[in-house]
């Protein structure tokens, strides 16, 4: 019996729909091209960023005591030792992604003594907060390995109607295979249990249970080992870090007046943080005709 070629030809329409609808299968990346990477959800593989934006650990001022306990984790897990997932929360602007790129950056620069010869070095893989459900991938991608991995979130933060934080807690701590090895996971946020208070208060004010469906939310904090918190800048420590990247970036000018227009500036943001520092720094280069250093 003869096939109909009107129903073969809808068959084969329907195969190559599932085709175009089915995610590609993932490329084998070079990690050998670059120390920081950008997860390409839509080809499921890893871009290299050949210079990735970030200043050195020294102009973060104001933070040395969270520096040094986000340095020492990363220290040993770069040396193969057990380490903590981190969560970096808190105040706009005070140097949460600039840490955990800068805190990178010193472990490259500085590479403790690894405990095993297969540590084929620290790689920073940063994935955006839409794509966060599709990090089961990302770490399949990265399970056998043989490099050491920084997955980083920045500004991670999940809405009412947002179920991929479940997806994220199983990767974390709760799945079958849970977190590869040589991969650790950093993210920022401005929340601290990564979901909007009202969104807890509703929670508890709704559910038959309440404290059962608040625990729910909160326990996808309690998957990072180390919570670091990042609080407003104070005057003090605003001029300190203007200072800091002044000093480091040779600009000539008075102190005086450096810290006056420094001040001057971060009253008109209505802020004194790490990222309104910056940015008077770049208006003040501007305007004394100087260039800033690259690192």
């Amino acid at each position: 019996m003869t096939a109909d070629p009107v129903f073969l030809n809808h068959i084969e329409k329907i195969r190559l729909a599932l085709e175009r609808l089915a995610p590609p299968e993932p490329k084998t990346p070079d990690f050998t091209k670059a120390d920081a990477f950008v997860w390409d959800t839509e080809r499921r593989t890893f871009q290299a960023v050949l210079k990735v934006n970030r200043v050195p650990l020294e102009l973060l001022e104001g933070i040395s005591f969270i520096s040094q306990q986000l340095l020492a984790n990363t220290q040993r897990y770069a040396k193969g030792l057990p380490a903590n997932n981190a969560l970096l929360w808190g105040a706009r602007g005070m140097g949460k992604s600039s840490l955990i790129k800068a805190v990178h950056a010193e472990v490259l620069n500085h590479p403790p003594e690894a405990e095993s010869s297969e540590n084929a070095g620290l790689k920073l893989i940063e994935i955006h907060r839409e794509d966060i459900h599709t990090l089961p991938w990302c770490l399949t991608s990265l399970r056998q390995r043989p490099e050491r991995f920084i997955v980083f979130c920045d500004d991670l933060s999940f809405d009412q109607d947002d179920t991929s934080y479940k997806s994220l807690k199983a990767v974390l701590e709760g799945g079958l295979e849970g977190r590869p090895d040589n991969v650790i996971f950093y993210a920022t946020s401005n929340r601290r249990h990564l979901m909007p208070r009202d969104m807890l208060e509703n929670e508890r004010s709704t559910a038959i249970a309440p404290s059962e469906a608040v625990e729910e939310k909160v326990s996808l904090s309690d998957r990072f080992g180390l919570w670091l918190g990042f609080h407003k800048g104070s005057q003090d420590q605003y001029l300190k870090m203007v200072r800091g990247y002044a000093r480091y970036h040779a600009l000539k000018i008075n102190d005086k007046v450096l810290c006056e227009e420094a001040l001057a500036w971060a009253i008109a943001r209505g802020s004194r943080s790490g990222r309104v520092a910056w940015q008077f720094i770049q208006d003040l280069a501007g305007r004394l005709g100087q260039d800033l250093k690259h690192s």
